[in-house]
């Protein structure tokens, strides 16, 4: 920090950085790593594992009605026609899915070009900085020479006076 200070001034924060830029970095790996949804399936959140069944296992031989195998039928058929609608729904969930994902990375590569491109101004930046520091002994001189000439000046008008002053008394 005092190295900032020392380069650009301890008056004005416009520009500074909230740290001394020494390769530090804000990037918390639980925030990168973070889920992008609660329960999301990732390995620290695997989901519960759990199935469907319609119908209840039957755990020994047995015979049935013929209004426990004309409802069964008819749960059959339902299942059926429900499951065939929950393949088209899980397969229109995957391609969701997908396009979110896809969004996503695109989104991180976009990000990825901001952030090089952010390095780049910056190195600009500091490139200029040092360029401007390197001019400052040149200014230097330039004011010297100017405080020379005015001290000069000075001393030759001042003798002028006294000369002129001193003749004319």
């Amino acid at each position: 920090m005092s190295l900032q200070l020392r380069l650009f001034g301890g008056k004005s924060d416009a520009g500074k950085l909230a740290s001394s830029n020494d390769g530090g970095h804000a990037i918390d790996k639980s925030k990168v790593l973070a889920a992008t949804a609660p329960g999301v399936i990732s390995p620290t959140t695997p989901g519960n594992f759990g199935s469907i069944r319609t119908a209840p296992i039957v755990p020994a031989p047995r015979p049935f009605t013929k209004d426990e195998a004309d409802g069964l039928k008819e749960l059959a058929q339902e299942t059926v026609e429900g499951a065939r609608q929950a393949k088209r729904a899980y397969k229109a969930l995957g391609k969701i899915e997908g396009a979110d994902a896809t969004i996503h990375k695109e989104h991180r590569k976009y990000e990825g070009v901001v952030a090089e491109n952010e390095l780049k101004k910056v190195r600009s930046n500091a490139g200029l900085a040092k360029k401007l520091h390197g001019m400052r002994p040149g200014y230097a001189r330039l004011g010297l020479g100017i405080d020379k000439a005015e001290n000069d000046a000075r001393t030759r008008i001042d003798a002028i006076k006294v000369k002129l002053a001193g003749g004319s008394n």
